[in-house]
């Protein structure tokens, strides 16, 4: 990658410290979210409070293939998630960003030899990866979705505590409004905030445990009850179950799997993400399209193109974690966010922006 530091540039005359604070202030930023199934990037402008996306990339890479029985990151895993990274640093140079997050999350959690792949990361690409726990993750998660949050001011029924959760590709997050007044003077919450639980089980990890068809031919309910059991702890200590029952919840799910079925839901020909985020699925159409999709060959899944052959292995598994979620806390109906990790990071970096502008 290209220098940064700027020695050997030529300048017609010298520039002020705060000359350079505010053209990095002004400039692009970077959201990196290396997980178990993904990596993702967003690169995005300032645009006031909010951010402007200008370039996107992901990639399935499975680097967390094994690493629930193993603790370790495979070469061949390794290897494709460097692939994927060598495209994320170019990018990154081309846009000349002037901040960025990288971050990584279960599978570099678990394994073993997580240290070391992130130290190669570095020397290969020049990305810096910090490895985050899943109380961070879910924070993350929670920001990242928090403009989908209805405010109690435009409510007909008063639907003040907020469940977000984020299935991933080797855990799954949940985060819990553990008050009502979770803002803070920038818009977002902060952990202590929130009551944010983990399960281990994603959709990488689950489907690696339980043989896929097998869950499809007897075993889908088996699965669902498996992920009821490790959510229902939730409810003895943070009344969860009981808000729900009093109407006062509303719930934002982020995943592939939640907007892979809002786009099956939908009828689209291919996914498109402008027609999916912000939108609603009801509980009853979330039971029925996951039972048929569990129901379908392999072939039949890879063919729908809101699946894909990517996640045509994975999707059952998540259907079963989404059913769990949704029959456990019975809202109703939830909000189906294609945002998370990586809008949180952009959505603090800015605001991290306003308040050093704020400051100057």
């Amino acid at each position: 990658m290209a220098r940064r530091d700027g020695i050997g540039e030529r300048r017609e005359k010298p520039r002020s410290d705060r000359d350079n604070q505010r053209d990095t202030l002004a400039g692009p930023m970077a959201a990196l979210d290396l997980g178990t199934n993904n990596c993702r990037l967003l690169i995005a402008e300032p645009n006031g409070a909010d951010f402007r996306v200008i370039d996107s990339f992901s990639r399935v890479t499975k680097l967390g293939g094994g690493v629930a029985e193993r603790q370790w990151l495979s070469d061949a895993a390794m290897d494709r998630t460097l692939a994927a990274l060598h495209i994320c640093a170019q990018k990154i140079e081309r846009h000349g960003v002037t901040d960025i997050k990288a971050v990584a999350t279960d599978a570099c959690r678990r394994a073993i030899n997580s240290d070391d792949f992130v130290k190669r990361i570095y020397q290969e690409t020049g990305l810096v990866i910090e490895t985050i726990d899943a109380e961070r993750e879910a924070e993350l998660a929670f920001n990242g979705c928090s403009p989908l949050i209805t405010g109690v001011a435009d409510m007909d029924a008063p639907a003040d505590r907020v469940l977000v959760f984020d299935i991933g590709g080797g855990s799954t997050e949940i985060a819990w409004t553990r008050q009502t007044n979770w803002r803070g003077k920038n818009g977002l919450a902060v952990a202590r905030d929130l009551a944010i639980h983990s399960i281990p089980f994603g959709v990488l990890t689950l489907s690696e445990q339980f043989d896929i068809e097998a869950i499809c031919r007897d075993g889908f309910e088996h699965s669902v009850a498996l992920i009821d059991r490790a959510i229902s702890e939730f409810d003895h200590c943070d009344d969860i179950a009981k808000c729900v029952a009093a109407n006062h919840v509303q719930m934002v799910g982020t995943s592939g799997t939640v907007t892979t079925l809002a786009g099956i839901h939908k009828n689209l020909i291919r996914y498109v993400r402008r027609q999916i985020d912000g939108t609603h699925l009801d509980f009853a159409d979330i039971e029925r399209l996951s039972h048929e999709i569990a129901a379908m060959d392999p072939a039949t899944r890879a063919r729908n193109r809101c699946i894909g052959v990517d996640r045509a292995d994975l999707i059952v598994a998540g259907c079963a974690i989404l059913l769990a979620i949704c029959r456990r806390w019975p809202v109703g109906h939830l909000r189906v966010g294609d945002r998370g990790l990586r809008e949180g990071i952009l959505l603090e970096l800015t605001a991290a922006r306003r308040a050093m502008v704020q400051a100057d």
